[in-house]
């Protein structure tokens, strides 16, 4: 980013950008199909804002149905026509996830577009390198210029009266554009593009910490994670509730995945929260006074013994005890109902795993 020539773009202009590089202009020999199928899946995966990427060597492969050598030749060949640069080069430094033995550093590329592209376009551009911008671009063919056009009315506009104090207004409150879209069932709230923009910064924080997910577009993503967001988790909350969903596979459409986990736990937490239905011949307890008044009075008694465990405590205990699972064995060997019921099946089996082969 520091060095190249190549002016920043967003993913639809830049990849016009790369197809006319190689298809009309055949700046490079060797470029073809294969640059533009991989162009395609890094343009479908980057940043809207930002038009940042990653790399993502063994997931491109698949999705193109190309062999890891031939994407890597065929990003070189992006890189030499001035289409991408370098944001953060990979390392095999360990991140040291939570659960994981070994994670080393993605690599990042930012789209950009050479100024071969733009002088045949006729773009004009201000700055240079990176940092340059589009501040023009020319008229469709048979556009009059700027000197055959007529010039702007010099009459001003009528100004609005301003109110006079006695004067009465409705109190009627502004119509929304769209009162229904926000009610309709199986759609997401309405979202304002500030909120929308913070999802995807939190997404982009996220996803290289997942391996899982860094297939997976930042819009998407960040759609999919809406549910862990609305709950106040920030982005290392999120990595960890995802780390310890212990996947160790790809899903084909890691954004839906989460959706659907998301969505089957909702629904698993409902059930269990449900009063199980009597049994038809099951006795109802009787309706004396006496009798009612002591189990009230046997109710009270218990709550103030043994405080009531809430979803928080859950949540807490499960994002954070993957760092203490010596702790989470030694309480499921004392009470495995309990611990089961703070931590989860998932987090109880791995302490258990994980001591037993200390």
């Amino acid at each position: 980013m520091s060095t190249t020539a190549a002016r920043h773009a967003q993913p639809r202009a830049w990849l016009r950008a790369v197809v006319w590089l190689v298809e009309e202009a055949g700046l490079h020999p060797k470029a073809g199909e294969a640059t533009l199928r991989i162009a395609r899946d890094l343009a479908g995966r980057m940043g809207y804002i930002a038009g940042t990427v990653l790399y993502d060597l063994d997931g491109t492969a698949a999705r193109c149905a190309l062999s890891r050598a031939t994407v890597k030749r065929h990003v070189g060949y992006l890189r030499e026509l001035g289409a991408l640069a370098w944001v953060r080069h990979g390392s095999r430094r360990n991140l040291r996830l939570p659960g994981r033995p070994y994670a080393g550093t993605a690599t990042i590329y930012a789209a950009t577009i050479s100024s071969a592209y733009d002088r045949a376009r006729g773009n004009r551009i201000q700055g240079h390198g990176f940092e340059a911008r589009v501040v023009g671009v020319p008229g469709p063919p048979g556009h009059t210029s700027v000197a055959k056009r007529e010039p702007q009315s010099l009459t001003a506009r009528p100004r609005k009266p301003i109110a006079e104090a006695d004067e009465t207004f409705k109190d009627t409150p502004r119509r929304r554009a769209r009162p229904q879209a926000a009610s309709r069932p199986g759609k997401s709230t309405l979202r304002s593009p500030l909120q929308v923009a913070a999802d995807i910064r939190i997404a982009a924080q996220v996803r290289p910490h997942i391996p899982w997910t860094q297939g997976e577009g930042l819009r998407r993503l960040a759609y999919g994670l809406r549910p862990l967001i609305d709950q106040g988790l920030d982005a290392p909350d999120i990595a960890a509730e995802l780390t310890s969903w212990w996947i160790t596979w790809r899903p084909a459409q890691p954004a839906a995945y989460i959706t659907a986990q998301l969505r089957d736990r909702t629904t698993v937490a409902a059930h269990e929260k449900l009063p199980a239905e009597p049994h038809p011949h099951t006795a109802q307890p009787t309706g004396n006074p006496a009798w009612q008044a002591w189990l009230r009075q046997r109710a009270t008694a218990t709550e103030l013994r043994e405080p009531q465990r809430t979803d928080d405590d859950r949540r807490h205990a499960r994002l954070h005890g993957w760092d203490q699972w010596a702790e989470v064995a030694d309480h499921y060997t004392t009470d495995p109902d309990d611990a089961l019921d703070l931590y989860g099946t998932r987090l109880c089996a791995y302490a258990v795993k994980r001591t037993s082969g200390r």
